[in-house]
């Protein structure tokens, strides 16, 4: 651990070897909310007349050097408590192999979300608007606590962040609002710069977040 404060506990390191740590002390969360790595095209050379070029094209070392889903995957479902939720964002590519992935942890799919986010990828093919987040449960069904939600949340994204997949926090504070109460734990293993933190912070929320990269760790414990 190298801070806590109150109820936050932010952890540098990778997922893998720390989620393995929390689990041998007996650590069990409430709820999962991540926006894990994946790979993705980089939607075209910038310079091709007439084509848009991907948001990841000047960011290809942050394709290198992912952990695969069926790697991480089982290790929150080990961390996770019985009869809870865990929500996973992807995108289409893939939708299918991290959906697997989670049925083979031992997840069952409750549904699949959408987040409509306002601004769109540039893309050859549609230009692309919203993101998916698969809603799983682990072990017996349990209500979300507001039942009236729909499935499609229509939250604009913040255009002015430091983080290239930032997640703005009021769609954090949905789903954690939904799926938590206030004396369990919220987990984020790829926590990146903390916005999940924050949300959790706002609800008064206990969370722990799990961050490799030094300079979104220090981002997110700011």
């Amino acid at each position: 651990i190298l801070w806590v404060r109150e109820m936050i506990d932010l952890h540098k390191g990778d997922c893998l070897d720390v989620m393995d740590e929390l689990i041998a002390k007996g650590v069990v969360v409430g709820v999962i909310i991540t926006d894990p790595p994946y790979k993705v095209i980089t939607g075209g050379k910038n310079g091709t007349k007439g084509k848009p070029s991907g948001i990841l094209t000047k960011n290809k070392q942050l394709m290198k050097e992912i952990p695969k889903f069926d790697e991480w995957m089982p290790k929150c479902f080990n961390i996770l408590k019985d009869n809870s939720h865990a929500y996973f964002m992807t995108n289409l590519l893939n939708l299918k192999d991290m959906m697997q992935s989670a049925e083979d942890a031992g997840f069952y799919i409750h549904n699949l979300l959408v987040w409509e986010k306002g601004n769109v990828t540039p893309n050859k093919w549609y230009m692309k608007n919203c993101e998916y987040v698969i809603f799983c449960k682990k072990g017996k069904s349990k209500f979300i606590n507001n039942c009236g939600s729909k499935t499609v949340h229509k939250i604009k994204n913040n255009k002015e962040t430091e983080h290239p997949t930032e997640k703005p926090i009021e769609l954090m504070e949905l789903y954690i609002s939904n799926s938590s109460n206030s004396d369990e734990i919220v987990l984020d293993p790829f926590m990146g710069s903390g916005t999940t933190g924050v949300a959790c912070k706002n609800l008064d929320r206990n969370f722990i977040g799990i961050e490799r990269d030094g300079k979104y760790f220090n981002m997110a414990k700011k």
